[in-house]
């Protein structure tokens, strides 16, 4: 591993002690944790999976770094927080990230410079980012041990800023700004589709076809689910709902406000209105009714939450052709659970970089945004997995990297072993313990002699 000897910084002292550091530490890591996200990934296979969804072009004779390294160092890198490619002119000598990409740390053999996975961003082609894809929806699939009774997918379009020339790049009037639009479709916090478009369309935009090829993937698997849609009033279209209403989907919501809307939900905001006057508290309340709007085939069911604050009054309208649930328990137990989804893809864009799109083409940012959603799988397997029940298994992205990812470590390297010496101040010692046994395959737990 690359050492700097000549850099020397100095302190405050303590008392009459000089206090001073140097970075000639030898090998030693900051990311000793990424070994719980190494064994989630060594259970998933997701790496091997996305680089086989990759042509090479290279002359294998000439070929140092192997794809599946680079991407390894890129998702691994992504899930510790280091978004910039940059930051591999130094982590491709890190010990920790040789480990990671599954090479024996060498300071002779260092991992892919920042040109050459700047390169492999920008060979990508349409059809390797729909394999991968497809292997990120496989790794969905793959994550449940028996058929679900029920799947409720989420969709949600967010406003990905860009700030060059990117290709693809459009003033949104809404997000006052140029921007992309991505794509996310989730289900119980698990990513199923991450797909970057122009910011130049209709939030639904290709969200039919989306669903349509989800459902078909989905039912061939498991053909009795019930499957449900989720999403806010932006992707309310009656080609969307004509599409489920033949292919027996369930849909919930949400509808934009009009006049006829109003006009039907007056009697119970009056209630409401009335209500709180007498009892000086805020009212909710819920009804339905019968309504179709001009573009629609036919008439749907719609539920109403009427409420008044002490703001003032408010109403909230979900379109569904669901049966059988009463309009709060579709209200609030089921419609009110898509603002989940708002914070996974915080999760994606504010701890995973999926907004670092930077690239000048489209394609090579839509390879990002995959690596950053490949990173996510990685973290919300330890989540659901290692920290099921523990304080952390709710935590975000950021949280999980800060308390349980940035370990330091000194690296030994023998011709036997390579063994990671943890920080003995690490405060969550037995939670990472813990993790490691509940990622660890069954076979594998066992302790090697000494």
């Amino acid at each position: 591993m690359t050492e700097c000897h000549g850099q020397k910084l100095f302190f405050s002292p303590l008392g009459r002690k000089q206090v001073g550091a140097d970075f000639s530490g030898g090998t030693l890591t900051s990311d000793a944790g990424g070994l719980l996200l190494r064994e989630a990934e060594r259970r998933l296979g997701l790496v091997e999976s996305l680089a086989r969804c990759l042509e090479d072009p290279r002359d294998p004779a000439k070929v140092r770094h192997e794809q599946k390294t680079m991407l390894a160092q890129r998702i691994f890198g992504i899930a510790l927080g280091y978004e910039d490619l940059n930051d591999h002119d130094r982590l491709r000598h890190d010990p920790l990230f040789s480990l990671l990409a599954e090479k024996r740390p060498s300071s002779a053999e260092p991992l892919a410079s920042s040109p050459t996975l700047c390169r492999l961003e920008n060979r990508v082609d349409r059809g390797a980012l729909w394999r991968m894809s497809e292997a990120l929806l496989d790794r969905f699939l793959s994550s449940y041990s028996k058929p679900p009774r029920r799947l409720v997918l989420d969709f949600d379009a967010t406003d990905d800023p860009v700030h060059g020339q990117q290709e693809g790049r459009f003033f949104h009037g809404y997000y006052d700004g140029y921007c992309f639009l991505p794509l996310y479709v989730f289900c119980e916090g698990r990513l199923l589709v991450s797909y970057l478009r122009p910011s130049g369309i209709d939030a639904a935009w290709h969200s039919r076809g989306v669903l349509k090829l989800l459902v078909e993937r989905i039912r061939s698997k498991w053909p009795g689910v019930e499957i449900v849609v989720r999403a806010d009033s932006g992707f309310c279209r009656w080609r969307l709902m004509r599409w489920c209403d033949r292919n027996e989907v369930s849909y919930v919501l949400g509808l934009a406000r009009n006049s006829v809307l109003e006009r039907k939900a007056s009697r119970l905001l009056r209630k409401a209105e009335r209500d709180f006057e007498t009892s000086g508290t805020k009212q909710r309340l819920f009804g339905e009714f019968v309504y179709g709007a001009a573009t629609w085939e036919r008439r749907r069911r719609v539920i109403v939450k009427a409420e008044r604050l002490e703001k003032g009054p408010n109403l909230r309208f979900v379109v569904t052709n669901l049966a059988g649930l009463s309009p709060e328990q579709i209200y609030d137990g089921l419609y009110v659970g898509r603002g989940e989804m708002e914070n996974r893809i915080k999760e994606q864009q504010l701890g995973l970089f999926a907004d670092r799109t930077s690239c000048h083409r489209f394609l090579s940012n839509q390879f990002r945004l995959l690596l950053a959603s490949a990173a996510f799988v990685l973290i919300e397997h330890l989540r659901r997995v290692g920290l099921r029940g523990s304080e952390l298994a709710r935590a975000q992205v950021g949280s999980i990297r800060c308390k349980l990812l940035k370990i330091g470590a000194r690296v030994a390297v023998s011709c036997r072993r390579i063994v990671l010496h943890l920080s003995g101040a690490f405060p969550l010692r037995e939670l990472f313990a813990r993790a490691l046994a509940r990622l660890l395959p069954s076979s594998a737990l066992h302790l090697a002699s000494p």
